[in-house]
């Protein structure tokens, strides 16, 4: 049976942990209100320019671009969006789940990590990392996105990645979040003629140059997107973890106490019962 002391010390060490997870479970609520913001606010930006890209598309005859090109054989491209932390319950490997489940080949894929985690997952399982952006899950910038775009186009046109996918947690609420993948390149089903009314545009110089100018544009709006989803889904996940260690801890907490009331307890009725039969002992 654990001593007085050794349960005291016990208890002491649980609430310490509990003090921390409280913390981190405040930071991450605040983190993820500014999150929410930020993946919220973007939304409408994101569809509205995938809408007008799609019409300007439909608008422009026989239009060619190499982000539209389909290649049957190559190498396909991934880009993993995870966290650089950890403590954030399943967040990680349901990413890692969702990616693996599309990965049937290792010699035949290439991976792009985002975070500490996902180039650490990858990287020990022998998967051909071709680059890594570390320090950006929970606070990503538009300057990300745009780099990170550039890096996918560059080998997409030079013709080391014959498709793009991206895999990613897309953010339901703060108590839900989804795994995702998405293709990126090659642009498929922008061209395609929609029933109904279309929005009319006048176009200068012309719809195939704009169109040039906004295809690498949406796909860094795209990642853009999906890197503030993953961080509000990170954050979120961070949160409801942290709440539930912290609930855990205070059930442990609780159990420490009753279990330290009843081994002080044995203890007192053992040293009366000593004392009892001592004065017996002396009659």
């Amino acid at each position: 049976m654990a001593s007085l002391q050794d349960i005291r010390r016990r208890i002491k060490s649980v609430k310490s942990i509990q003090q921390i997870t409280k913390a981190m479970k405040m930071v991450a609520a605040a983190r993820l209100r500014r999150a929410q913001e930020a993946a919220v606010s973007n939304k409408p930006y994101a569809e509205k320019m995938a809408k007008v890209i799609s019409d300007i598309a439909a608008g422009a005859s026989d239009f060619k671009h190499p982000l539209m090109e389909v290649r049957e054989d190559g190498k396909k491209l991934f880009l993993v969006l995870a966290s650089d932390k950890g403590l954030a319950g399943a967040y990680a490997s349901n990413v890692f789940k969702e990616a693996a489940s599309h990965i049937s080949d290792k010699p035949e894929a290439d991976i792009i990590t985002v975070g500490r985690k996902s180039k650490e997952y990858f990287k020990n399982r022998q998967y051909s990392i071709v680059r890594d952006y570390i320090g950006i899950s929970e606070r990503p910038h538009y300057e990300d996105a745009r780099k990170i775009a550039s890096e996918v186009i560059q080998r997409f046109v030079d013709g080391e990645a014959a498709e793009v996918h991206m895999v990613y947690t897309r953010f339901v609420s703060a108590i839900s979040a989804v795994p995702e993948t998405v293709q990126l390149l090659p642009f498929k089903g922008l061209a395609e003629k929609k029933s109904g009314l279309q929005a009319e545009y006048i176009y200068e110089p012309s719809a195939e140059e704009v169109l040039s100018f906004l295809l690498p544009q949406y796909l860094v709006t795209m990642i853009y997107a999906a890197l503030l989803q993953a961080s509000a889904s990170e954050l979120s996940s961070r949160m409801t973890a942290m709440s539930n260690a912290t609930d855990n801890a205070e059930e442990l907490i609780a159990k420490l106490d009753l279990h330290y009331n009843k081994v002080r307890q044995a203890n007192i009725t053992r040293e009366i019962t000593e004392i009892v039969g001592g004065a017996e002992a002396l009659k």
